[in-house]
């Protein structure tokens, strides 16, 4: 369910830094070993700078399903292209089935997206920085 919530920068901004700081732990992480905790990682990264784009524009995204529905979401209010949608709508099946019923990744996984992931996270990181400029510093 999507509702109107009054813009919150600061919630943006310690978003933001959490997901700088899981990235810092992506580069610390050995992919031979821990395959499935990156893709964890990269998700979580890439949901935080969703959310922190939702929470400068005042919009909260809440109840069952609400990660897919942040997907989408953003995807479509801020032009990015279906097969990033879809990507990021896989690795949120992955990461679910990932914590619930213990599925291991292959680090072919990560490799063969990764660049594809770290060009979803400079986007979503200029898209925060180019709407932080109008109402404060994101």
């Amino acid at each position: 369910m999507i509702v109107k919530v009054q813009p919150d920068m600061q919630k943006s901004q310690a978003l933001r830094k959490i997901a700088e700081v899981t990235l810092e732990r992506i580069k610390d992480t050995d992919i031979d070993k821990y395959p499935s905790n990156i893709l964890v990682d990269y998700y979580e990264t890439i949901h935080k700078l969703l959310e922190a784009i939702t929470s400068i524009e005042g919009t909260k995204i809440k109840g069952e399903g609400a990660h897919q529905e942040l997907i989408d979401y953003v995807t479509k209010n801020y032009s990015l292209d279906e097969q990033t949608r879809q990507l990021l709508q896989q690795m949120r099946d992955y990461r679910n089935r990932i914590s619930y019923e213990g599925l291991m990744i292959n680090k072919n996984y990560i490799l063969l997206n990764e660049k594809k992931l770290k060009e979803i996270i400079e986007l979503l990181l200029d898209k925060l920085s180019k709407l932080g400029e109008g109402k404060g510093k994101a």
